[in-house]
């Protein structure tokens, strides 16, 4: 991946599965459940590692997860007061990304310190804004599905796609998939409605006809029971809307009277070096029905069922993925005008291969650390 930092829009010509994530966003690296009080945790954003530290007290900061002086991650150390000092020498990083202290050198000039990134806590996430720190304040953070809303009970998931997080948005962009769930879902049919589009996103909505009889138990939990005309498919009349808002992707599912009953929040973090495997964040809300606790009766069942669809799912990217690497490029063909749209949109907002970036916000290799600077 390129350094994280401003980038050029990439051509549309370029192979999308070449073209890197936009680092100028916030992207989630851990759940805050993950990391405790008192320590620190290693991820990473594609090549670069990261060490998330919770002090003792105060905020969680993110520092890039090397050691100035041999390169060992800072991810393995111990958290002092509002530091983390190396597990081989003990030198000690504040939030600053400075190196504070090296308990050998005494009142001595002080050696390099590490690349900091800003870092915010939301919905149960670390984020971490991996491009150019300066439009950290000026980026919002996406919205995140009916997390905070009590009237929604929210599952969260984080599995990992040994694929490029470009076939993750083309997966749920495209409801013509549901042939691949006939085993989870049944018979079903995916009709277009219509879309959505602007400058840095597009949305795709969709109803469905069944074609079976079949009925998924959590579907019918949740949305009730399609009730059978043997004269005709039959309706599903919910509504569902996919949208990409470059780099976000959600799904919404809105009833026959336009109310909100599902939401699904996903965004997909490169974890290699090569871009070739995704690390998924994903929240899904569902409305609570109005008998009491009827919802945590099913989540189990619903549980199940997800779990199983997106597994199909994720077998399905990796022979992507692996027929990518075969041939040595894209050769899918693509005719839905929806994803062509989300192609270019993609590839639009990316960073183009080879792109020539300069990091910002480096910490200084010249200037010595303030000691009493934390």
């Amino acid at each position: 991946m390129p350094e994280p930092t401003n980038s050029s829009p990439a051509p549309l010509k370029t192979d999308l599965r070449r073209v890197d994530i936009n680092p100028d966003f916030w992207y989630p690296l851990a759940w805050s459940k993950d990391l405790k009080r008192g320590k620190t945790i290693g991820r990473r954003f594609g090549r670069f590692p990261i060490a998330l530290v919770r002090p003792e007290e105060g905020s969680v900061f993110a520092l890039e997860d090397r050691c100035a002086h041999r390169q060992v991650p800072l991810s393995l150390g111990k958290v002092s007061g509002e530091a983390v000092q190396c597990c081989y020498h003990g030198w000690a990083y504040g939030r600053s990304g400075r190196c504070i202290d090296v308990p050998y050198l005494g009142k001595g000039k002080l050696p390099n310190g590490v690349k900091t990134y800003p870092c915010r806590e939301a919905g149960g996430m670390i984020f971490i804004f991996p491009g150019d720190a300066e439009k950290a304040e000026s980026v919002p953070l996406p919205p995140l599905a009916q997390v905070d809303n009590p009237a929604f009970k929210t599952r969260r998931f984080s599995p990992v796609v040994k694929c490029h997080y470009t076939f993750m948005h083309e997966n749920l962009m495209d409801m013509n998939h549901q042939f691949l769930h006939r085993r989870q879902m049944g018979q079903i049919r995916a009709r277009f409605l219509g879309q959505d589009a602007g400058e840095n996103f597009i949305e795709a909505h969709y109803s469905f006809a069944r074609t079976g009889n079949q009925q998924p138990l959590a579907e019918r939990l949740i949305f009730g029971k399609h009730h059978d005309d043997p004269n005709r498919e039959q309706p599903v009349e919910e509504i569902v809307s996919i949208r990409t808002t470059y780099p976000y992707q959600s799904l919404k599912i809105h009833d026959k009277d336009g109310d909100l009953i599902m939401e699904l929040f996903s965004v997909y973090v490169p974890d290699t070096a090569d871009g070739m495997s995704t690390q998924t964040f994903g929240l899904l809300s569902v409305l609570r029905p109005k008998t009491p606790f009827l919802i945590d009766m099913i989540w189990p069942a619903l549980g199940i069922f997800t779990h199983r669809i997106f597994e199909e799912d994720r077998e399905i990217m990796e022979l992507e993925q692996n027929a990518w690497r075969e041939l040595g490029g894209d050769h899918n063909v693509e005719v839905f005008p929806i994803v062509r749209k989300l192609r270019d949109l993609l590839a639009q907002n990316g960073v183009a291969p080879g792109t020539d970036t300069v990091a910002q916000a480096e910490v200084s290799r010249e200037q010595p650390a303030d000691p009493v600077v934390v």
